[in-house]
This record gives C-alpha cells, sequence and structure tokens, in this order.
C-alpha cells in the first residue's frame, strides 16, 4: 500500500500559480450542460486547477475550456467541496498536449510564470 507521501509526490510537471479567467462548458453531474464563468488557480503544461466552480462533475467527464481565443478540452480527474461552501475545485487533465496551451511560457521559474500570466490575463 502506499504511503501518503508517495501520493504527494505523484506530480511529474511543476505547478505555475496563474489566476486566468475562463469559460467552462461541460456536463454536471446529474447530466444537465452547463457553460459558467471560473478561474484557474495553478497551471502545468498538461492540466490546471479551476476555482469557482459552482456545480457537481464527475470523475472522467470532458470539459471544454475557454481562455481568450483559445478552447481546449480537458478530463476531470478529481474534484473537492471546499469546506462551508458550495464551491468546488477541479482538478483536470489535458486531453490533448500542446507546446504552450494556455499561451504561456510554463517552463521558466514559478515567480516568472506568475507575472507573466498575470500580465496576460490582466491581473
Amino acid at each position: 500500500m502506499p504511503s501518503i507521501k508517495d501520493k504527494k509526490n505523484r506530480r511529474t510537471k511543476d505547478r505555475f500559480q496563474a489566476v486566468l479567467p475562463v469559460r467552462v462548458r461541460g456536463t454536471d453531474a446529474s447530466g444537465a450542460s452547463f457553460e459558467v464563468l471560473a478561474h484557474t488557480l495553478d497551471l502545468t503544461p498538461t492540466g490546471a486547477r479551476l476555482g469557482a466552480i459552482r456545480l457537481d462533475v464527475k470523475v472522467l467527464e470532458t470539459l471544454t475550456i475557454f481562455y481568450h481565443q483559445r478552447k481546449k478540452e480537458f478530463t476531470v480527474v478529481w474534484t473537492r467541496l471546499l469546506a462551508g461552501t458550495q464551491e468546488y475545485q477541479v482538478g483536470l487533465q489535458a486531453v490533448a498536449q500542446e507546446k504552450e496551451p494556455w499561451g504561456l511560457s510554463l517552463a521558466c521559474s514559478g515567480k516568472d510564470a506568475v507575472t507573466k500570466a498575470s500580465a496576460v490575463s490582466g491581473a
């Protein structure tokens, strides 16, 4: 049985904190289609963590994320209901690999990535 430490070290790519406004389209856990505004919390070259999702989505569901003129499909790998709220955080894995899926260079240091992301998003 893997230890808790092993579970925390499964990540193969570094996360970069970046709060970007996105539009999310998909199907919720009850089967209803939705399109909502949300934001990223952090990014990797192959995934993202979303915040401000106010409906339950199923793991393995495919969501379409829109950021500026970019449209990308992701698979939900985990969801977490935040304590005392009706807001979920959602972990996503890209369906297709792209060199710079967010239009940002995520290969630089975390501090530089946050600066570049903020400049692009206008935050």
